[in-house]
């Protein structure tokens, strides 16, 4: 679009600073920024004040993975900008904000009518979709993706006119200008961002706007301290949001505090689709403090003058439930186990001829249990109601979504709703949920006061929405040497990815969403499950399976399944025909020189000797892709014995992300992800009985340590390519490594996530003298040709 001066709006904004608009902006929206007095706004990113500090909006939440230094950091490196003059604000929900990679990645979720239409960023019914449903939905490791550009662009507009400010000052060409430091800089000639603001805000900015020549990319890597060989390089742009987290002065949700406030605890039914059915509210007679109670259908909360009180009251009450969907692991357990062995799978994924002519050599089952989030915060939120307006404080990774669900509930208009963004203690996907702030509204309207809701650590682990459970059957028809030449792989598990959509777009209830796509394909539920090698001939089979717990999203998300899946079932092949792991791996993977060079990395890193018996060692590797970006990790795991028995002492990792902007936050996302893994290999996970959780708090649940965590060595891949999101890339590729360097040290092999060590040992036979135990550790699961044929399923199936 070729801009004009008509097309420019400059004027007073509410807040008593100037606003400028132009290009860049969608043509229906206002600017969401609002400056104030002394400061000057760049379109929607951007705003300069008179004492040069530059302020960036940020329309991702921040759970730790440093997207309000990122966005900053692109923004500062495109303008120019004093590291140290730069400072960060949530953005408001807006259209302007539309996270297009993820709507398109997404699409299946919230079912366009031509979804052939609507299924890259760039296409137009997409982004009316997005814009119009203001869809800034913090997931899937697309924030820079969807942003980093946008900011560029801003940032190179705004750059262009205070140069074209300075230029007219002196009576020079604005091209002859440069901007450094804050300053814009012509010879010995020089002003400050803060000086020009104003000024630049008259000019026009050239279309398209002068993007310099190359993409933000952390200066740390030309760092000669780095090219030695010191991991620990100085960064430029340290984290904003470091020194309030460390002093204790940065604000989450349930620090806010508002006058007349009360505060409120909950109790919520046993899973699923539970009913109160009494409490009995005369047992809180003498306690003092408490405010009010109110009840919800499938809930019971209490408020008082402090938290405490409320939630000794919820206890002196005994709310009574009564469930129709009781959640029961052995039911879970069961479904599960038919779908793999019985059940008619749906093709998902091809090669070659698939899995015709099939006979396989080797198969093995793999059993994944529902995992829990473990976050350090649990679900809060500030909520207050007046005049017809209500307010949220919360932290949320899809804010529109909150917002119309919280009007739907007490029965107002969407843009009647405010949702102030807070930052999450912690996340890794739990904040794409929202129910606790339709409970928050619910409640402020009855109490007609502020109320804060802070769910319990016990509630927190009821209510949530698990990673899914799955159960495979990975079966391999093997050549004479070893290698494999067809593969079938079956997994049965929801269709997750499908389930969370209609409870995020279509505000379903869990059981709802469960009824609407039971027994659909679900392409996003098993990514990663098509490996990487060059398999010739591949069949992947999914089996929806209808369970009565509803499954969400988590870090990681099908990535942490899949791998180990197929990571641990290459590496039992790779025992299978006497080859070493690595060496068998970079053997199928000649069309992706990139994950060679990983697999390679972090052989040097972790001392790789080959993971034979006694080693103590594993390795494994994956690929993801997202938005036609690509990461690629590869893990070596040592384990070796200690007071507390095994346990992983070390893991290497190698990764390569593309571009890195900041390599800081990259290593700290990506040991921060491993940390994840390790946890979810260990436990955090619970079973249920009755509709509620067996573990029901953060020490029961194995969520690791200083103690438990070994020593992480991270090689950052040095590349040009996209930058790929690191913090999901840390995850899949750890439980398949720590596997296999437990096989290495045990003699074990685990095949299900968590890992049950006693349990593996007392399926595995005792080995004969002078031989190894069996590299199935399954109690003699058969792994012959003719073995197999008394594990497949019934007459009917389609698989083995």
């Amino acid at each position: 679009m070729k801009l004009t001066r008509r097309r420019v709006l400059t004027g007073a904004a509410v807040g008593g600073g100037l606003l400028v608009a132009f290009s860049l902006l969608p043509r229906r929206f206002d600017s969401p920024l609002e400056p104030l007095a002394g400061e000057t706004a760049f379109d929607a990113w951007l705003k300069i004040a008179s004492d040069g500090v530059v302020t960036v909006a940020v329309p991702q939440l921040e759970m730790g993975q440093g997207i309000t230094t990122l966005l900053p950091q692109v923004v500062a490196m495109e303008l120019g900008a004093d590291w140290r003059q730069v400072a960060v604000e949530p953005a408001p929900v807006s259209g302007a904000y539309a996270n297009l990679p993820l709507a398109a990645r997404w699409a299946p979720l919230w079912r366009p009518a031509i979804q052939a239409l609507a299924d890259e960023p760039d296409d137009l019914l997409l982004r009316r979709w997005a814009e119009r449903n203001s869809f800034s939905a913090t997931a899937d490791g697309t924030g820079m993706a969807a942003f980093e550009m946008p900011c560029r662009l801003a940032a190179a507009s705004a750059r262009a006119m205070l140069e074209m400010a300075a230029a007219e000052r002196w009576g020079v060409s604005w091209e002859q200008c440069e901007v450094e430091a804050g300053f814009v800089v012509f010879e010995d000639r020089r002003l400050t961002f803060g000086e020009l603001a104003l000024e630049a805000a008259g000019f026009e900015p050239p279309d398209p706007p002068p993007l310099r020549p190359q993409a933000p990319r952390d200066p740390a890597f030309d760092d000669p301290a780095l090219a030695a060989g010191d991991a620990v390089a100085a960064t430029a742009f340290p984290r904003l949001d470091l020194p309030s987290k460390v002093d204790g002065s940065y604000l989450f949700a349930a620090d806010v505090r508002l006058a007349d406030m009360v505060y409120a605890a909950i109790r919520h039914g046993p899973r699923e689709q539970a009913e109160l059915t009494g409490y009995d509210v005369q047992n809180t007679a003498g306690i003092s403090g408490l405010v009010g109670v109110v009840r919800g259908k499938r809930w019971l909360a209490a408020a008082a003058t402090d938290w405490w009180t409320a939630e000794r009251a919820l206890t002196a009450m005994n709310p009574r439930f009564a469930a129709e969907r009781v959640v029961r692991s052995e039911r879970i357990e069961a479904a599960l186990d038919d779908a793999v062995r019985r059940g008619s799978g749906q093709l998902l994924a091809s090669r070659g001829e698939g899995d015709d002519n099939y006979t396989p050599s080797m198969a093995l089952r793999y059993d994944i249990a529902p995992a829990v989030h473990a976050t350090i915060e649990t679900s809060s939120v500030t909520a207050r109601l007046a005049n017809g307006r209500l307010e949220l404080w919360m932290a949320s990774q899809a804010p529109e979504a909150a917002r119309a669900a919280a009007a739907k509930a007490i029965g107002i208009a969407r843009s009647d709703v405010v949702l102030y963004p807070m930052p999450a203690g912690g996340s890794f996907d739990r904040r794409l949920e929202h129910d606790h702030a339709i409970e928050a509204a619910l409640i402020t309207r009855e109490l007609n006061r502020p109320v804060q809701l802070t769910w319990s650590r016990a509630e927190e682990q009821l209510a949530l929405q698990p990673r899914p459970p799955a159960a495979a059957l990975i079966g391999a028809q093997l050549t004479q040497d070893g290698r494999i030449a067809k593969m079938r792989v079956r997994v049965a598990t929801p269709p997750a990815a499908l389930e969370f959509g209609r409870r995020l777009f279509d505000n379903l209830t869990g059981w709802a969403a469960i009824e609407a796509v039971a027994g659909e394909i679900d392409p996003l539920a098993l990514e990663g499950i098509d490996p990487p090698y060059a398999i010739p001939d591949l069949a992947i089979y999914h089996l929806p399976v209808d369970l009565p717990l509803p499954s969400g999203r988590m870090r990681g998300n099908a990535h942490g399944l899949t791998c180990f899946m197929i990571e641990s079932f290459i590496n039992e092949v790779a025992r299978r025909g006497g080859h070493e792991p690595m060496s068998f791996r970079i053997a199928m993977l000649g069309g992706d020189p990139k994950l060679v060079e990983c697999l390679q990395r972090a052989a040097r890193l972790g001392d790789w000797d080959g993971g034979g018996r006694g080693t103590g060692q594993g390795i494994a590797c994956h690929r993801m892709e997202v938005g036609g970006r690509t990461g690629r990790v590869a893990v070596v795991a040592t384990a070796g014995t200690n007071e507390r028995g095994v346990g992983v002492s070390d893991i290497a990792v190698a990764v390569d992300i593309g571009r890195v902007v900041n390599r800081d936050i990259a290593l700290q996302q990506i040991e921060g992800g491993v940390v994840f893994a390790l946890g979810l290999a260990l436990g955090c996970s619970t079973r249920y009985a009755e509709g509620r959780p067996a573990l029901a708090r953060l020490n029961e649940l194995r969520v690791p340590g200083l103690a438990d965590c070994p020593r992480i060595t991270v090689d950052l891949v040095d590349s040009d390519g996209d930058s790929f999101d690191p913090g999901e890339i840390g995850v899949p590729a750890v439980a398949p490594a720590m596997a296999a360097a437990f096989h290495s040290a045990t003699g074990l092999a685990l095949r299900s996530l968590p890992f049950d060590l006693s349990r593996a040992m007392r399926a595995a036979p005792p080995p004969e003298a002078g031989t190894e135990a069996p590299v199935d550790g399954s109690g003699g699961q058969p792994t012959t040709a003719e073995a197999l044929d008394s594990q497949q399923p019934d007459a009917g199936a389609d698989d083995q």
